[in-house]
């Protein structure tokens, strides 16, 4: 059942293994605001591009005490790949069980050419340094999307 999370609810934590053989979960994050970003998949086009842009903003980011995280369902040795290739400079987190992209609520039936299938809504959660969530956006379109999350998480 996918959960169905609204601005003010607090963020289901987690604990899942992290790109270079780290563990993480968004508990040992409290104290920091976090993006907590939703993509389908490692080295795709639209993955690849938010996650540069991202990764260019990083350090207005921090300024703003904000933490970049990365998820899909791909295994950490993915993602270790992904990271080093572009040189990502946050941590990308391993759900291959699916379980935080449910609880999250981007677990959904998708169709294409009449075929149904589960993946990956592109989606991005701020969260604030309590933990709750302070910002939604479903469906992202990647152009433009990380500048417009730097611009909500300054405003925290």
């Amino acid at each position: 059942m996918t959960a169905v999370l609204k601005i003010g609810d607090k963020a289901p934590d987690f604990t899942l293994p992290g790109d270079s053989e780290t563990s993480i979960s968004l508990s040992s994050l409290e104290g920091k605001n976090v993006v907590l970003y939703f993509y389908p998949k490692d080295d795709t086009s639209g993955c690849t591009k938010e996650s540069i842009e991202f990764n260019q903003l990083r350090k207005d980011f921090e300024k703003v005490n904000t933490v970049i995280l990365g998820m899909s369902p791909d295994s950490a040795k993915s993602h270790d790949k992904f990271k080093k290739k572009y040189d990502l400079g946050f941590s990308l987190a391993a759900d291959e069980s699916k379980t935080t992209l449910e609880a999250y609520g981007v677990w959904v039936e998708k169709s294409m050419y009449g075929k149904k299938y589960m993946g990956i809504e592109r989606t991005t959660f701020l969260i604030d340094s309590t933990g709750k969530i302070a910002a939604i956006w479903p469906k992202v379109k990647v152009d433009g999307h990380a500048a417009e999350v730097l611009a909500a998480a300054q405003k925290l």
